[in-house]
């Protein structure tokens, strides 16, 4: 496999990383609503467990409310049970043929909480990216042993691969100080 293709490889891997961080960020409680909050809530409903993006749609009418619409009316009791038992710290009510989650307003605490659980998300990340790092060298250096790359080439392919490292680390640094910030808001 050539280099650049190694290079290329590992940019991807990193890119992937940096998106599920942010993901993850998504689902991480802040003041405002957000249905990344709740999408990935399973619900047992039909006989089996599904996501809950799967069984209603998700929508933000003001920015500390969240309303649940399923697509069977059925699923109404199902889905407040798994938010419920999701333990968020979000109290659905009924209220016809939609559920509402409303907002409260976080204390200081619960803020330190949510930051220090997006400190570990983002450090998952890091330990990810230096993952596909170190794939990368070693992919690198199995290379140079098979021959027809200079050792050159293969110091200029692990810089790179370095380089990379340093920049999809600084990006989920800076998703990481946003995230921050946006938890401790008021």
């Amino acid at each position: 496999m050539p280099l650049d293709d190694i290079l290329l490889e590992a940019e991807e891997k990193m890119m992937k990383t940096e998106e599920v961080v942010q993901h993850e960020f998504a689902s991480v409680r802040t003041s405002k609503a957000s249905p990344a909050l709740v999408e990935n809530i399973m619900v047992e409903v039909y006989g089996s467990t599904m996501r809950l993006r799967e069984v209603a749609g998700i929508t933000t009418p003001e920015h500390r409310m969240l309303v649940i619409q399923p697509w069977d009316v059925g699923s109404l009791h199902p889905i407040e049970k798994a938010i419920q038992k999701a333990n968020i710290g979000l109290n659905p009510s009924i209220q016809g043929k939609i559920i509402r989650l409303v907002m409260p307003e976080l204390s200081e605490e619960r803020r330190q909480e949510f930051v220090k659980l997006a400190h570990k998300m983002a450090e998952h990340g890091r330990v990810a990216i230096r993952h596909v790092r170190r794939d990368a060298i070693e992919h690198i250096k199995k290379e140079s042993k098979t021959g027809g790359v200079s050792e050159e080439d293969v110091e200029h392919a692990e810089k790179e691969v370095q380089k990379l490292t340093d920049q999809f680390i600084k990006k989920i640094d800076d998703h990481l100080a946003h995230k921050e910030k946006e938890i401790m808001t008021v």
